[in-house]
């Protein structure tokens, strides 16, 4: 499985930004990376200043980076309904909220919360537990 570096992670999104503003063509995941960045405006100054904001700690702020990588994760297992049964509980997010941008929101919260308690309890992923929370979120 491919476990890029913080570093690695960030320099995909400051080359997906400065191709798209020197109207360069993009390739693999910076065309999902490029979508979640357009549907950020408040990151737009960021990605403009890699240097500034390359090795930026983010331990007392919300972290931008890991918002916009969980976007991708999120657009990727939509993707390929991955966990099976993501997709279908996605658009009862939608049906509920009404705008895909705040859905997508709902059900990060839901992959944040299970990557965490993965990386705390040292396991796999739970993709029932994530299944249910976004059924749970859906019927709010």
């Amino acid at each position: 499985m491919f476990d890029p570096s913080r570093e690695q992670v960030r320099d995909t999104f400051f080359s997906a930004w400065r191709k798209y503003r020197a109207g360069e063509p993009l390739a693999g995941i910076e065309t999902i990376a490029l979508e979640v960045m357009l549907a950020h405006p408040e990151y737009h100054a960021l990605l403009a200043d890699a240097e500034r904001y390359r090795d930026q700690d983010y331990a007392d702020e919300p972290n931008p980076f890991l918002h916009m990588s969980l976007h991708v994760a999120l657009e990727e297992q939509l993707s390929i309904d991955q966990p099976p049964g993501i997709r279908a509980r996605f658009e009862q997010l939608i049906m509920r909220t009404g705008e895909r941008h705040e859905a997508l929101h709902e059900a990060i919260e839901c992959l944040a919360e299970t990557v965490w308690r993965a990386s705390r309890d040292h396991a796999p992923p739970d993709a029932q537990a994530y299944l249910e929370c976004l059924e749970r979120r859906g019927r709010r």
